[in-house]
């Protein structure tokens, strides 16, 4: 029997390890953690598992909802139209919908036609290659003008990529305006999509398949390089020893995959890999007494402060789920370096409830019931102009190594429908080559 080693245990490498496991190639998934699910992990609220970093779906996420269904998971899909909005000089503005957009008054009023038509205009682009030599500022300026992209999507930017939102390619914000209007249901609201239990139903899930069907997925075991012989991976390398293999698939981030292949490879294909950046993300997830808004995501569009956005998980997924608490997610993409990601988990909770009190007047602290920091080095990377010519192959130039990682994903951004996709495919791929 062949035997199939996969380095991470996130949505990529649990999918990838199902689709081998069903056509009867032994795998075994090498997971660093102590659970599995990678950025899409859990933690537990009040018996309920909640999602460390918040996570919805797109009811036109298809790949990540079949295979839910594929599960036997399909009666705990949930679908409900969410309520967006956005902070900008001190006050709230609704923008579920067009109206709300006519009503949006930093604009004026033909600025605000202009915001409107800009996803239509989006969505009309067929070819994302048109964009590839653009950045998001000029396409957006182009778009929508200068004072649409100063008071909309600039903060927005400048909020998930900090110091590398001028490098961001249209590519990627044209991606994100045609997934979100692509969702919307026939009034305009959006309609998003959350899954009963959370995300680690459909991870657990993945792992009794793959264990039924004799393979197994080993926690807290971090992999410390691979063996090559003959220019071919054999083995993994793990503080027990080498695990021999006939294949890899590696996800996790490029520079952690560039430190394996770098002793059996070019030093020109080690650059490669780590030419691609990344941004890391700390995140605070605080458990109230009672809610902030009736708005579920608010974009906030203040440059003053230090989360791009107030996700109050609890206005999507009730309360009820939570033993009535009220589930508020602050999020801030920021380089590993700076001061914000090496604060302690109660200086960066204190720092934020600060800046959460500036927006909401009457929140105490009192309120918090709990609080939990998460931290992601590799959280988002960065997707530059002509980011298709730096993305790796899955092939390595090491035989029967392969790579499949949210650096991968493109036109498309990173996510767990697209982590689903990508692990089917090379999963399905390598069962091809190895009954061959």
């Amino acid at each position: 029997m062949k035997h199939v080693g996969i380095i991470g245990g996130g949505f990529a490498g649990l999918t990838a390890a199902y689709e081998l496991s069903k056509r009867g190639i032994a795998v075994t998934v090498f997971e660093a953690d102590s659970a599995v699910g990678g950025l899409a992990g859990t933690f537990d609220v009040q018996g309920e598992r909640l999602e460390k970093f918040y996570h919805h779906w797109f009811n036109n996420d298809l790949h990540v909802l079949d295979l839910a269904r594929e599960l036997g998971l399909g009666d705990r899909i949930l679908t409900r139209f969410s309520r967006t909005g956005m902070y900008f000089n001190k006050n709230f503005f609704k923008l579920s919908t067009p109206m709300d957009v006519l009503r949006f008054t930093p604009l004026p009023f033909f600025d605000r036609i202009r915001l409107g038509l800009l996803a239509l205009k989006a969505r009309r682009v067929k070819d994302w290659r048109s964009l590839e030599n653009l950045t998001a500022e000029e396409w957006l300026i182009q778009l929508g003008g200068k004072k649409v992209y100063e008071v909309v999507w600039k903060p927005l930017l400048d909020g998930k990529f900090g110091p590398y939102a001028s490098k961001v390619s249209a590519v990627w914000f044209w991606n994100k305006l045609k997934l979100r209007g692509g969702s919307r249901g026939s009034g305009g609201a959006e309609e998003l999509v959350y899954f009963k239990g959370g995300f680690t139903a459909i991870t657990d899930a993945l792992v009794a398949a793959i264990e039924k069907n004799g393979g197994q997925v080993l926690l807290s075991t971090p992999v410390q390089g691979v063996e090559v012989q003959g220019g071919k991976v054999c083995g993994v390398k793990i503080a027990a020893g080498i695990t021999p293999v006939d294949a890899v698939i590696a996800t996790p981030a490029l520079p952690m995959i560039a430190d394996w292949l770098a002793p059996h490879t070019s030093a020109d294909y080690a650059k490669q890999l780590r030419s691609i950046e990344y941004i890391a993300n700390v995140c605070l997830v605080l458990e109230l007494d009672r809610s902030l808004s009736s708005t579920y995501w608010l974009n906030v569009n203040d440059p003053g402060f230090p989360f791009v956005g107030v996700i109050e998980h609890t206005n999507f997924e009730p309360t009820s789920t939570y033993g009535g608490r009220h589930i508020v997610y602050l999020s801030k993409y920021l380089p590993e370096s700076d001061r914000l990601y090496q604060m302690s988990d109660t200086e960066f909770r204190d720092f934020c409830v600060t800046h959460l009190q500036r927006m909401f007047p009457e929140f105490k602290t009192e309120w918090i019931l709990q609080s939990h920091t998460w931290r992601a080095t590799h959280s988002q990377p960065i997707v530059a102009k002509h980011y298709s010519q730096l993305i790796p192959a899955e092939q390595s130039p090491v035989d029967g190594f392969y790579i499949c990682t949210m650096a991968q994903i493109y036109p498309e951004d990173r996510g767990t429908n697209y982590a689903v996709r990508e692990g089917r495919k090379v999963g399905q791929m390598l069962a091809g080559k190895l009954a061959a």
